[in-house]
């Protein structure tokens, strides 16, 4: 069949498989076959992961996987062979069949005559991915690799090629889709749903996306015990559960790839995930606690000012921000001497203050820097086919962004960024616009045109900070982005839902959008509380506000309610994995949104850090295992049907369920409590059975919050910094369940723990005998009894 005709709608269906026109080739438990003119490589990297890769490209089907993919193929344990079902690879996990050979399909009656004028790109592949006891995952129904055509209205795509680039395909695949199948991740989509069944998503990473900013990272799972890593970066767009299946058609390629795993539980399936993309490093502890920021601090004066605001008040804080625009111009890599006269003392003042300091770098470069010459002799940055640096006038005067895609170019701006802020004494960077701002379509990277790499500069950008961490310094990396990709997880950076608006509607759909980022590989994420927009001139509640507003009038307008909002975002925000204020406001502080507001702000800061024993030991569980620790219902409670689509509570580790308030001024919500465990009342403790939804009081001081049945949660001793050493306090034990959990406790800011140094401390709560026990070392120098707290004895 011909290659130069139709997109996805023109799938070959599995009845109409063609001919093997050659014998499996299997080599070190690798399943190799040609069909027609296409070559299907089946690949295993673990007994429950497999690659397929196919294409009517020898070569390209038999490549290597695509960027973020480190690990290697692990044939261990896999056996080939042919049966009538097919040719398989098989392990004690997976069976992998590939259809058997047949007749060549030819049309007849009114096919025949479609025949003659439409037919599809590809030969019939008939792929299918089983447990050994025969469980369906996968069923892989059509796949496509189509010549961009007018027909189709995508053949503008092909003057983004150069001559000495690979020909441009659009490829594809359908899988067939059951009805009560749901699915996950995907990256950051803000049109505020979970399951993404009956959805179509664009995965790209678009700053102006109409509900705030998409991010795509190529990874989906299900509640059928697997996980799709799509292996192709370029713009992808996602149908789910559309005629029973679920088709992914990519921009551009030269074969379809991608990665299945499978997994009993979704932890599993994230431990997958992790062999093949990269581990998620601890952060430094400081990122666990208090992120202040806003848009911006303009001074060295007021940047203390406010540092001393927070020590004086015994306020728990640990990281400070410097936005954008500290520079002289975009590029310089400097900050101005008549606002900032002496960042190296502010840094030594800040720290002797238990401060740490992160600062925001673009990676754009104007034409006046001192560096755009260096950049534009080296070729360094992204460019147009004639080689000029690309940007975004006559609107956008900014400058050109760097392509750290070229290692030499990465390696340079790393060292730029030591010697001007390293040197400084700053600890963290803000990687911003790492979309990049600069759509790369029509564009070139190092690596290649930027409409087939649309999606991998996050991962290059932040790789270039934290190759360079590893490299020069012993402390963390920590680096802000606002994009990631497959594997981006690893290169010790948090993600942010970039620069949405501050108001209900926004605040909603963030819950949902968390939850689904995370989902997808990427452990660290927050929003900027309170929203990054400047706020309106005038803005009407639809209820009274639950909070005073007169007293914010300079900092808040005339938006009545943003008061009460920005409480219920923060109290949302210290549940996150990372908890950041940011936005536009004049001030920014939990003292600038009124008498009434403080307390409570106040106490979310103390709640974080007194947590913290149990948030740094979930840091460390995500190191291991892969998996985040904000989880959707979906991911602990899979045999409830009820919880597959509820968006607005997850999980914050294995023990708090929360559920953000995020309609004006309520003062309760309903609650679904999934089924299978009791849950306790995190304020009154008062104990409800499981499988219900319940309508709890959430006065504005209160966000509803669960502990689960079992659970074990250390709590610290109070603190301002994570610096200071924190004393376990006491550990509360909630009944009904044994439970077990493990404490974890290193340095906070070295690599050592990478070495064996840490203190990992196993708690055991035995439900029958009433007794908490642990094993390793001492947690605490008090009798297990004497720290213990039982709720609702």
């Amino acid at each position: 069949m011909s290659r130069h005709l139709r997109t996805a709608v023109h799938f070959i269906p599995l009845s109409c498989l063609c001919a093997l026109l050659a014998t499996p080739v299997i080599r070190a438990q690798q399943l190799s076959l040609s069909r027609d003119n296409a070559t299907v490589l089946v690949e295993p990297y673990a007994p429950n992961i497999v690659r397929v890769s196919i294409s009517l490209r020898r070569e390209d089907a038999l490549a290597a996987p695509g960027y973020g993919i480190v690990a290697t193929p692990a044939p261990t344990g896999w056996t080939a062979g042919s049966e009538t079902s097919g040719d398989t690879l098989r392990s004690n996990r997976l069976v992998v069949t590939i259809s058997p050979q047949g007749p060549k399909w030819v049309p007849t009656g009114t096919r025949a005559d479609i025949a003659k004028f439409f037919n599809g790109s590809t030969p019939g592949v008939g792929l299918s991915i089983k447990t050994p006891d025969n469980a369906d995952l996968v069923h892989m129904q059509g796949w496509q690799m189509s010549v961009p055509n007018h027909k189709d209205g995508n053949a503008d795509i092909l003057y983004d090629r150069r001559a000495t680039d690979p020909p441009f395909f659009q490829v594809g695949a359908s899988f067939a889709s059951p009805p009560d199948e749901h699915y996950y991740g995907l990256g950051q989509n803000q049109e505020g749903y979970l399951d993404h069944r009956n959805h179509v998503l664009r995965c790209a990473h678009d700053y102006n996306a109409p509900s705030g900013q998409s991010v795509c990272v190529p990874f989906i799972v299900t509640n059928k015990g697997y996980g799709i890593l799509w292996d192709n970066p370029s713009a992808t767009t996602v149908a789910f559960g559309f005629n029973d299946q679920v088709r992914w058609t990519s921009d551009v390629g030269q074969r379809v790839s991608f990665f299945v795993i499978a997994g009993a539980t979704y932890d599993e399936i994230y431990a997958g995930y992790r062999l093949l993309t990269g581990s998620t490093p601890m952060l430094p502890k400081s990122a666990y606690g208090y992120i202040q920021s806003k848009q911006r601090y303009t001074s060295q004066a007021e940047l203390l000012g406010v540092a001393h605001g927070y020590r004086e008040r015994h306020y728990p804080i640990d990281d400070l921000v410097i936005d954008w625009f500290h520079y002289t111009i975009m590029g310089q890599m400097d900050m101005d001497p008549a606002k900032w006269p002496d960042p190296t003392a502010m840094n030594k003042e800040l720290h002797a203050m238990n401060f740490h300091t992160m600062i925001s770098i673009w990676p754009r470069f104007v034409s006046q820097g001192r560096y755009y010459n260096t950049v534009l002799k080296n070729g360094w940055f992204e460019h147009l086919a004639d080689d000029t640096p690309t940007n975004g006038l006559p609107y956008d005067r900014a400058g050109s962004d760097i392509d750290t895609t070229n290692p030499d170019a990465a390696k340079w701006y790393w060292g730029v960024v030591k010697e001007n802020y390293i040197s400084k004494g700053f600890d963290a960077f803000w990687a911003d616009e790492t979309e990049p701002d600069l759509p790369p379509s029509g564009s070139y990277f190092h690596i290649g045109p930027g409409t087939q790499f649309f999606n991998t500069y996050p991962l290059f950008h932040t790789a270039a900070f934290y190759n360079g961490f590893r490299e020069d310094l012993p402390t963390r990396a920590l680096i802000l982005a606002r994009d990631a990709y497959l594997g981006a997880q690893h290169n010790g950076a948090i993600f942010w839902s970039s620069d949405i608006s501050g108001n209900w509607d926004t605040l909603k759909r963030q819950v949902p959008t968390g939850i689904n980022f995370v989902a997808s590989g990427t452990p660290y994420w927050s929003t900027d509380i309170g929203g990054w927009q400047y706020l309106p001139s005038h803005h009407t509640p639809l209820h009274t506000p639950l909070i005073d507003p007169s007293d914010a009038r300079e900092n808040i307008g005339h938006y009545d309610d943003y008061p009460e909002l920005y409480v219920r975002w923060f109290e949302y925000g210290a549940f996150q994995p990372n908890f950041r204020s940011h936005g536009s406001r004049p001030q920014n502080e939990v003292w600038s949104y009124g008498k009434q507001a403080e307390p409570i702000l106040v106490k979310y800061l103390r709640l974080r850090y007194q947590l913290m024993p149990y948030i740094y030991s979930l840091g460390h569980m995500t190191n291991q295992t892969g998996a985040p620790f904000m989880r959707g219902l979906f991911m602990d409670f899979g045999s409830d049907p009820k919880v597959a689509n509820i968006g607005d509570e997850y999980m914050f580790g294995p023990a708090l369920l929360v559920a953000p308030v995020t309609e004006q001024g309520s003062t309760s919500r309903e609650v679904y409590l999934p089924a299978g465990t009791d849950w306790y009342n995190y304020w009154t403790n008062a104990k409800v059975h499981g499988g219900q939804a319940i309508t709890v009081d959430a006065p504005i001081d209160t966000i509803p919050l669960f502990v689960r049945a079992g659970s074990i949660i250390p709590l610290g001793s109070a603190v301002e910094s994570t610096n200071e050493d924190q004393k376990i306090d006491r550990v509360r034990v909630y009944p009904g369940a044994d439970g077990d959990f493990d404490l974890y406790r290193d340095d906070g800011n070295t690599y050592n723990y990478e070495k064996g140094q840490f203190q990992l401390t196993h708690l055991h709560w035995s439900n029958a005998t009433g007794k908490l026990t642990h094993s390793g070392p001492d947690a605490w120098s008090a009798p297990d009894a004497s720290v213990m707290e039982v709720e609702n004895r």
